[in-house]
């Protein structure tokens, strides 16, 4: 049956000629959900073989902390819990993104392979010997290059959304396939290496690392907003949105660069961590209502995703830690089969 949508809350911001609308449930939501992600951070600074209490912990932000405090809290800590809110809400983005022009939820960067892309160009670069930045190179590279073929092999005078994905689901396996056989054919030491970062880790960041991919997501989260009004439209369908005056196959190109971008930097800091951006977009739109994939909502569950898993990944099985990617494996997966079951039961 056919949902009614009775309307929603809307405001509509000006200023100096920018005009732009919400939905107030929308920012209320993001809003808890960014709340409670800083909640889990001050906790996972606190946390850990030096435990320290929130009082302290927010002192050493302060910058009033012992010294002690402050080096654990900031320069031990702080990029790692810094770098999973900001790479979670990126992930949020770059599945929301990619949904909305898809017209599907399964329209995932991790589904459709820009990640094993990303993946292969930076395991080129490992395997050669390149550094942590060459290393980051390679994985945008990969990234865009792997967009650039399933967008090319899916064109037929036009992109559609369910031959994009199918298209990237086929590409995705063929690399992830050539990543195994580049991994097999690696020295132990090297190997290992690149297998542990394959599954996507936030393990020994520094703010070295840190900082260039900071201010790049900074700059692809100020170039999605101009192009964001364009979402919801080409999830009415191509037809509804010439209609409208958008042109689909160049919106449809520029967003799924920005998302591809956004996946990119994210797999060049971290690896390529798994269903963070399939699940955050569905579970914000759910929690938001909104009739479409927002951005805000996506970017704000995003962060809090990454930041809970992040946490259980080094404190739910101390002493030792496991990548984060295992733990957004696991959980994304039960959620891909919850999906898979919706889905099933509308068709």
């Amino acid at each position: 049956m056919a949902s009614i949508d009775f309307g929603r809350t809307v405001r509509v911001l000006r200023l100096r000629g920018l005009t732009a609308r919400f939905g107030v449930r929308s920012v209320v939501v993001s809003a808890v959900l960014l709340v409670a992600a800083c909640v889990v951070s001050l906790l996972a600074l606190g946390t850990g073989d030096f435990a320290i209490p929130p009082d302290r912990v927010l002192r050493a932000l302060l910058g009033s902390g012992v010294g002690s405090d402050e080096l654990v809290v900031l320069e031990w800590r702080f990029p790692r819990v810094l770098m999973a809110l900001v790479l979670g809400a990126a992930l949020g983005i770059s599945g929301a993104i990619l949904q909305s022009v898809t017209r599907n939820p399964l329209g995932s960067p991790d589904i459709v392979g820009f990640n094993n892309g990303a993946y292969t160009g930076a395991l080129l670069v490992i395997l050669a010997g390149g550094g942590y930045y060459a290393t980051a190179a390679g994985a945008i590279g990969g990234g865009l290059v792997t967009a650039l073929a399933i967008f090319l092999l899916a064109f037929r005078q036009n992109v559609k959304g369910f031959r994009l994905v199918i298209v990237g689901i086929g590409i995705g396996s063929m690399l992830a396939a050539a990543n195994t056989w580049l991994i097999l054919r690696a020295d132990l030491d090297t190997a290992m290496s690149a297998a542990a970062w394959g599954v996507g880790t936030l393990d020994g960041l520094t703010w070295a690392q840190i900082t260039p991919a900071l201010v790049v997501l900074a700059v692809l989260a100020i170039a999605v907003v101009p192009a964001a009004h364009q979402l919801p439209i080409l999830e009415l369908g191509d037809d509804a949105a010439q209609a409208l005056g958008v042109r689909v196959g160049r919106a449809r190109l520029l967003l799924t660069v920005l998302s591809v971008a956004f996946t990119a930097v994210g797999t060049a800091v971290a690896g390529p961590i798994a269903f963070v951006a399939l699940a955050a977009p569905q579970l914000g739109r759910r929690l938001a209502r909104t009739p479409t994939t927002a951005l805000l909502p996506a970017a704000a569950m995003g962060a809090l995703l990454l930041a809970v898993c992040d946490w259980i990944s080094r404190r739910v099985f101390a002493p030792t830690t496991v990548p984060v990617g295992v733990v957004t494996a696991s959980v994304g997966g039960a959620y891909l089969a919850y999906l898979l079951v919706i889905e099933a039961r509308r068709n």
